[in-house]
């Protein structure tokens, strides 16, 4: 073998590792390789003859896989390149058109990979196969559709495919929220995950964008509540026992969102039942006056509970001051139920939220309860706020020059505690 082509086995070997990253031919050839005879040594990298050509490695291309996916996600067509296997490269003049959809499904062995790439995914699924049932498609897919013969495909499979599927795609399992065992065989798993997407499909478009938002399944029980406490002709009594009702539909999903564990009791019949226990460390917050109409609720469901209270002054949109606070001294230590039945700008809730989080609150201990939210309000406090929950019973269409939801219910304060005559 010549001396050039022992260099150039020594560098492949050594680009064969798992960091090879900006790797130069002048920096490893700059000493000879090892060689079991003596004999005269080359240095190409000083020989001037000899012409310095990069030494290339096909990479993913995450940063334009995220615009994709970004693009997809905002209602965008996009253009994705086309990898021909036989050449190893890109197709320099196709593409495939990827249009917006309703579902977006992005499938690869190192999806999970990346945090980037996971952060935009709603919903991840590992589709666990067989080894042996893994390796018989590849043996089929490269030698029918990419044109190689099928010892080249098992070579590939043992020196690359296999050891790089054990120390990469494997571990990424653990940040799946659904793992299929036996693949597509599986149509029980299939048929679930069907049926999640498509009570996804039928939430309200907010829902899609930001997963920390739940409206309860609306009924047409929820519905004509709605319809009589929206109406301006409804008595004070009636409003109130109405918007009773609403609230402790809204607290009781809230309580659902809290942690729970598993705990095993007695029935009287001398049976074992497994069940749970409630979440212990939790408290109220409410936002005066309007949140203090949700209190009731909560003290109904929640024996005992501690509640404290946020006083902030508003003027217009933007004018905001703190005036009030008085919370449990431990509030860092709990799960935290903000109250307000009205979520409008959502200038009002960021401040409440932002002096929780000041007072040791970790962001994703705050459910934030209300009767009916305005978009403007579920961007401002999710964009700002993504670990917190937002439970609310209704989404209405926007708010109007002076800041009101529309169509809305009005001042609920005044409504529900009498004072707006």
């Amino acid at each position: 073998m010549s001396e050039n082509a022992m260099a150039i086995d020594y560098v492949m070997e050594k680009a064969s590792g798992p960091h090879f990253s900006g790797l130069r031919f002048d920096g490893i050839l700059s000493s000879p390789p090892p060689s079991s005879s003596p004999g005269p040594s080359t240095n190409l990298a000083a020989d001037p003859h000899a012409a310095k050509q990069p030494f290339v490695i096909d990479a993913f291309d995450t940063e334009q896989l995220l615009d994709c996916i970004q693009k997809l996600k905002n209602g965008q067509s996009v253009q994705v390149p086309i990898y021909d296997f036989k050449t190893h490269r890109r197709k320099s003049d196709s593409f495939r058109q990827v249009n917006a959809s309703d579902v977006i499904i992005l499938e690869g062995i190192l999806v999970f990979h990346d945090q980037h790439v996971r952060n935009l995914m709603n919903i991840k699924i590992f589709v666990d196969t067989d080894a042996d049932v893994r390796l018989a498609r590849r043996i089929r897919r490269d030698t029918v559709e990419r044109g190689r013969d099928i010892n080249s495909v098992l070579e590939m499979y043992a020196k690359f495919v296999k050891p790089a599927f054990d120390d990469f795609v494997h571990p990424s399992k653990k940040y799946a929220d659904v793992i299929i065992p036996q693949g597509g065989e599986n149509h029980v798993a299939i048929d679930l995950i069907v049926q999640h997407i498509r009570t996804k499909l039928g939430q309200h478009d907010l829902c899609k964008i930001y997963p920390n938002v739940y409206i309860i399944q609306s009924t047409f029980q929820i519905r004509g509540m709605h319809t009589l406490i929206r109406d301006r002709e409804i008595s004070k009594h009636d409003f109130i026992f109405y918007s009773d009702r609403l609230i402790r539909l809204v607290v009781e999903h809230g309580l659902g969102h809290l942690p729970f564990t598993e705990k095993q009791i007695i029935t009287p019949t001398g049976s074992v039942y497994t069940g749970v226990d409630f979440c212990k460390k939790l408290c109220g917050v409410s936002i005066v006056r309007s949140g203090e109409s949700m209190e009731n609720a909560l003290r109904a469901c929640c024996k005992g509970i501690k509640i404290g209270k946020i006083l902030i002054h508003r003027v217009g949109d933007n004018g905001k001051q703190l005036i009030y606070e008085k919370l449990p001294k431990d509030i860092s230590e709990r799960h935290v139920l903000l109250l307000d039945p009205v979520l409008a700008t959502g200038n009002s809730a960021n401040q409440a939220i932002e002096l929780l989080i000041q007072k040791g609150v970790p962001e994703a201990h705050i459910i934030f309860l209300n009767l009916i939210s305005a978009p403007e309000g579920i961007h401002c406090v999710s964009q700002r706020f993504p670990s917190l929950k937002i439970v609310t019973s209704e989404i209405d269409v926007a708010l109007n020059e002076e800041f009101r939801v529309i169509p809305g219910m009005g001042e609920f304060g005044d409504r529900y505690f009498g004072t707006d005559d």
